[in-house]
């Protein structure tokens, strides 16, 4: 049973750095929670903690556009508040997320977009400060290009199993993924990790040595 309500669990893991929940996941044995690395920030500034909110879609030419264009915003009116969607799109030519997009995740109470397709109206989604990590930047629409196939529902994102409730956490340095059943157990690891780094720091600074510093701290 969850004992941290979910805006408080997504804003503390904001707090954090990828590293040190990467660090705690390989330490518990799950090795393989970090997506490709070509999926990136487009404002490296931001971070992004959120419920998984998991969608799958594909290439596709001969889509109704306006089919399409139904299921797409049904799907954005599902999007549960403090949900990140995570889009495994299988496509390399055409954008399914664009300023409008994020303008509707915002206003369902939604924390970000990471995805292994593409983007356009970057400048847009910049000034609006909504973090989005994807694999390219297009103006092409995905439309007339690409068809939604599900959402709500399992799917492999730059290499790593989403499930709707797990926790994705973005940052300059990438994305990992830590599965529900685990994530509280992860924060707090993490928050202790991350506060045993900051007194290693300390002390190297105050000139103790590394192996000093790691044999008290057993961190560096």
């Amino acid at each position: 049973m969850a004992e941290i309500p979910t805006a408080e669990l997504c804003d503390r893991y904001e707090q954090l750095y990828t590293g040190v929940v990467a660090d705690v996941l390989d330490s518990m044995g799950y090795r393989d929670q970090t997506m490709d690395s070509d999926i990136t920030p487009i404002n490296p500034e931001q971070t992004v903690a959120g419920t998984a909110y998991p969608a799958v879609g594909r290439r596709n030419r001969s889509v109704d556009y306006d089919a399409q264009a139904e299921r797409f915003l049904q799907m954005l009116g599902d999007a549960p508040a403090d949900s990140c969607l995570v889009l495994n799109a299988n496509t390399d030519n055409s954008a399914q997320v664009g300023e409008l997009t994020t303008h509707a995740l915002t206003a369902r109470g939604c924390r970000g977009v990471v995805t292994d397709g593409g983007t356009r109206d970057t400048q847009f989604i910049q000034e609006q400060e909504f973090p989005v990590y994807v694999r390219f930047q297009t103006p092409a629409d995905s439309l007339c290009r690409w068809e939604l196939l599900d959402w709500d529902t399992t799917a492999v994102v730059g290499g790593v199993e989403v499930n709707p409730g797990d926790i994705v956490f973005g940052d300059i340095d990438g994305i990992t993924v830590v599965p529900e059943d685990i994530a509280e157990d992860v924060l707090r690891e993490a928050e202790t990790m991350r506060d045993d780094e900051t007194s290693v720091r300390d002390a190297v600074t105050d000139g103790v040595t590394p192996k000093a510093a790691y044999d008290k701290y057993g961190t560096f």
